[in-house]
């Protein structure tokens, strides 16, 4: 055994041990900016919460010649008839015919929105009948001539706060298939309105009638 030892000595004269390599580092290069931007972005989308209130469930439908008709409290009755017989200039208007449920939706209250934002109070929607557009004659409704559009859109006009009063067009404006609506006014209206009363009443004194 020792002669073993020896001869295994003798053969490993002169070797030396191989130094103990450092563990492999894998560099990984994060952006910091960029990264804490898209955790921003992704906390933001997270929490962004549909604004449009408007109704998606179902509702009652309407049939295709049903004459909208509808005002708040506090709408003066001469206003309300001015509105229902198109004596109000429009101003603007939106045409949703083959627009999806959905679509529609959306159209409707942004419009309405940038209407008021824009201090513009009388508007026409255009929603149609919702009768086959093949058909050349007037025909009397059936139970199944549904107006989806028109149904929803009586039910959205009436949730928005924005919204006085609306009623059906008259024949020359698409009758049964468009919609008069009034909106109120904007904030920014009242107070160049409230502005303008202050200036008059000073200018005239407070017991001037105007």
């Amino acid at each position: 055994m020792a002669d073993d030892f020896d001869l295994f000595l003798s053969e490993m004269d002169g070797v030396k041990p191989l130094k103990k390599n450092d563990k492999a580092v894998i560099d990984k290069v994060v952006d910091n900016d960029i990264a804490a931007e898209e955790r921003r972005r992704l906390a933001t989308a997270e929490k962004a919460v549909d604004r449009n209130f408007l109704s998606e469930d179902y509702i009652e439908m309407l049939d295709a010649f049903h004459i909208l008709d509808y005002k708040r409290e506090g709408v003066q009755n001469g206003v309300y008839r001015k509105l229902k017989l198109g004596k109000y200039p429009i101003e603007e208007r939106i045409d949703l015919h083959r627009m999806t449920v959905k679509r529609a939706r959306q159209v409707v209250f942004d419009f309405i929105e940038q209407c008021v934002e824009n201090d513009v109070r009388n508007i026409l929607i255009v929603h149609g009948k919702g009768l086959n557009q093949r058909l050349k004659e007037p025909v009397a409704p059936s139970p199944d001539d549904k107006a989806i559009l028109k149904s929803y859109l009586n039910k959205w006009l009436q949730e928005l706060p924005q919204v006085m009063a609306f009623h059906s067009a008259q024949q020359i404006h698409g009758g049964a298939g468009a919609v008069y609506v009034l909106l109120r006014k904007s904030e920014r209206k009242k107070e160049e309105n409230r502005r303008r009363f202050i200036a008059g009443r000073d200018k005239y004194g407070p017991d001037v009638k105007h």
